[in-house]
């Protein structure tokens, strides 16, 4: 299901978004955010971006004990789905931030690239190595496919897959923007491929 066919899908049932509903919304979710992650650490900051391909994107700032900052984005829908979940978002979020909390002096959002050359380099020397490793250290010993691939729908993508699996759909491929997106967040990149890969597994009866 595509984002246009879920609009309609809202429009047809639900009255049209205002600019006033459509801020009270950003304004609920990034207090519920504020809130969640309140339970879990004493000082937490909170920012919305606008960002062109994706629409609202969080931002969490979390201090420690030494003041050092930590700072992690999260998606619009994935923090609306799992508010209504009820499945814990406090701890789901928190999780992030314990994480980042491993680097000690804090860890705060990188720069975005200022050209293309920048881009290219981060793609190359820092989201492509850590997409390997990712997948690659995941299944040992078995052999992951992993690399840079063309999609004619969507452009660059990081693809993988087990080359073990002869029938049915072998390889997940994710576009590189969306990547790049999720480490410019401080998110791992790799945990969405792992996630493919694992709906792999589980379609051919694998683990």
């Amino acid at each position: 299901m595509n984002n246009e066919t879920t609009n309609e899908e809202v429009n047809s049932t639900e009255p049209v978004m205002t600019e006033e509903k459509w801020a009270e919304l950003l304004k609920a979710v990034h207090h519920n955010g504020v809130v969640a992650l309140k339970t879990q650490f004493d000082n937490v900051e909170g920012q919305v971006l606008n960002l062109e391909a994706y629409g609202p994107v969080f931002v969490f700032h979390v201090k420690d004990e030494s003041d050092s900052v930590y700072s992690c984005g999260f998606f619009l829908r994935e923090l609306i789905a799992r508010f209504q979940s009820g499945n814990d978002p406090a701890l789901w979020m928190a999780s992030f931030f314990v994480e980042l909390m491993e680097t000690k002096g804090g860890k705060t959002l990188p720069q975005p690239a200022s050209s293309e050359d920048e881009a290219k380099a981060i793609i190359d020397k820092i989201l492509v190595p850590q997409c390997i490793k990712a997948v690659t250290e995941e299944f040992a010993p078995e052999k992951v496919h992993a690399g840079l691939a063309w999609n004619e729908d969507h452009g660059p993508v990081f693809e993988a897959g087990f080359p073990s699996i002869i029938e049915g759909n072998n390889v997940c491929a994710i576009p590189l923007h969306i990547l790049l997106t999720h480490l410019q967040l401080n998110r791992d990149p790799g945990e969405l491929l792992l996630q493919g890969l694992y709906d792999i597994r589980e379609k051919n009866g694998i683990d």
